[in-house]
């Protein structure tokens, strides 16, 4: 059973359960939530946090480039008694559209430098340049097939992200954010943490004067977030998650922020519940694997528990499944407990 992290606001977890688009809110002095919606999606909202200071206000991500957004987000500005072109710097966690793609827009009408980690930086043009596009999706569909998705559905699957492509507006950042770096915001002790797992490059925001974490999708609430092997990800990301966890858990935090569902307390619990998630997994991934002959990746998500039955998981989810399952197979191959032939597909075997 999924263990809900203690609310800091429970008005606002009210809300995400509700599934309903919470408040606009001023979480501290000089600090304020924002939710901007992003349709067709069942995160429905990302929680953008303003921080005020001499000049305007710096933002930490910035939703996905539809009018709704935009609107929204000058709207919550409103609230706060800003208007978009107060916006200063855009501190972008990860490249995922929710978080950067409406980042571009607000740079054009404001002026407002957009910051990144190098990692992610690096990703941006085979990610979202149009010159690119085509490369990335039969880069998917190779690895696709080679985890046993038959060749129509992995042609099919390969390419089911561009339909949210239109959401981001192409931006190279204008400043790269480095582990451990200030960030110069007057009034603010930012500091930047490199939590790379959910994307190569994510980002985690550490004010240690008021004990906050912005925390992106490193750590969220109630569901854990997505951490696959695809082609844009590190060899082991989820080795790479769990490491930059732990050592979240370890900064002394008395409110964590994430870009989704609600503000919570109790960061250390929460950590220590989605460690032992994946190590469920992990434990599930090889007692399976080691019940056959040999098996491919997409055979086994298919069999592994999930939210709900396989067969009703829309197919673009089910791509994040298996790179999901990819992901728990890869840390296990490191580690020694399993091995695999390579073709096409790949086999896994438990090692005896």
């Amino acid at each position: 059973m999924t263990k809900l992290a203690k609310p800091a606001n429970p008005s606002q977890r009210d809300a995400w359960l509700d599934k309903r688009l919470p408040d606009v809110e001023q979480v501290r002095p000089g600090l304020w939530s924002i939710p901007v919606p992003i349709p067709i999606n069942p995160l429905r909202y990302v929680l953008v946090y303003a921080l005020e200071h001499p000049g305007g206000v710096t933002i930490i991500d910035a939703g996905w480039n539809t009018d709704e957004a935009y609107d929204a987000l000058a709207a919550g500005l409103a609230t706060a008694g800003y208007q978009i072109t107060d916006i200063q710097a855009v501190l972008v966690t990860h490249i995922h559209p929710d978080h950067y793609g409406l980042a571009g827009r607000i740079r054009e009408n404001t002026g407002a430098w957009i910051g990144l980690h190098p990692a992610d930086a690096a990703l941006v043009h085979d990610r979202y340049d149009e010159s690119a596009i085509d490369d990335l999706v039969a880069r998917e569909g190779a690895l696709l097939r080679r985890c046993g998705v038959p060749d129509l559905t992995a042609q099919e699957l390969a390419g089911a992200s561009m339909m949210i492509r239109h959401l981001v507006t192409m931006a190279v950042p204008d400043r790269l954010i480095e582990d451990g770096q200030h960030l110069d915001i007057p009034g603010w002790n930012l500091q930047a943490r490199w939590t790379p797992g959910h994307s190569p490059g994510h980002l985690c925001f550490v004010e240690p004067t008021r004990r906050l974490l912005f925390s992106g999708d490193h750590v969220l609430s109630k569901i854990t977030p997505i951490v696959a092997v695809h082609p844009q990800s590190a060899p082991n990301p989820l080795a790479d998650y769990l490491d930059a966890l732990r050592t979240i858990a370890k900064l002394d935090i008395a409110e964590v922020l994430p870009a989704h569902e609600y503000r919570f307390t109790d960061l250390a619990d929460r950590v220590n519940y989605v460690v032992g998630h994946h190590e469920d997994r992990l434990a599930e991934v090889a007692t399976t694997v080691g019940e056959s002959d040999g098996m491919t990746c997409w055979d086994l998500a298919s069999q592994l528990t999930w939210s709900r039955p396989w067969e009703t998981i829309p197919p673009f989810m089910q791509r994040s499944a298996n790179n999901e399952t990819l992901a728990h197979l890869v840390w296990l191959e490191l580690d020694g407990k399993l091995s695999r032939t390579p073709g096409e597909p790949d086999l896994w075997h438990r090692i005896r």
